[in-house]
């Protein structure tokens, strides 16, 4: 089970920029779990003390995707994901209890989702366009859940009272959550992950020059 779970992500491993952990062996295993580990917790790290001074409603993807995009490319493990999505969440709970403030709801579910939601729109992509848009879709996706639990919270009345209320805040949040979880997830595969072509075309002129 564990070999089907945790295997080797051909797509990812075979496009990332930097050195990658894609060997089987219990090392390698050992390894790309520390990896996974290590970016959970740099996610957790940077959207609780991380300050962009962005301003935009949603743009907290920004610091949980990209520490988490280069978790999969050095460690390209399916369900590598979840990995760092748990961590994350675990680390953020340990911050909580050492004292510290914790991030808002809408930045907490974007932490909690992307790695999960990573893994689920890269599960069956290979390579080229497809990879990059995998990564899009998966900041898209995101952001729309954080949308929705962060305007529940403000329908609700749960919100700090100095927030914008719901009615002023929802018309410039539906398309800025959405912008920046595309841009947050494309800018990240830009980063981590080579643009490689996927036509039989681009392969075969390749392979005879």
């Amino acid at each position: 089970m564990r070999s089907a779970v945790w295997s080797i992500h051909p797509g990812l491993a075979g496009n990332s920029r930097v050195p990658t952990l894609a060997r089987e062996g219990q090392s390698s295993y050992v390894t790309a779990m520390v990896v996974l580990l290590g970016a959970g917790v740099s996610a957790a790290l940077a959207t609780v003390f991380l300050d962009l001074s962005l301003r935009i409603p949603g743009h907290a993807i920004l610091r949980s995707v990209f520490p988490m995009a280069l978790g999969l490319s050095l460690a390209p493990r399916r369900m590598g994901g979840m990995v760092m999505g748990t961590t994350a969440l675990s680390s953020v709970l340990l911050i909580k209890a050492g004292g510290w403030a914790t991030p808002g709801v809408g930045a907490l579910t974007s932490l909690a989702l992307t790695g999960p939601f990573l893994d689920v729109a890269l599960w069956q992509v290979r390579k080229g366009w497809r990879l990059y848009l995998a990564f899009a879709t998966a900041g898209l996706t995101v952001n729309l859940a954080a949308l929705t639990i962060r305007a529940g919270v403000k329908f609700g009345g749960f919100d700090h009272l100095t927030a914008r209320p719901l009615a002023a805040w929802w018309f410039q949040a539906v398309g800025t959550y959405a912008l920046c979880g595309i841009v947050a997830g494309l800018l990240s595969a830009m980063v981590w992950f080579r643009f490689s072509s996927d036509s039989p075309s681009a392969t075969t002129s390749g392979a005879a020059s």
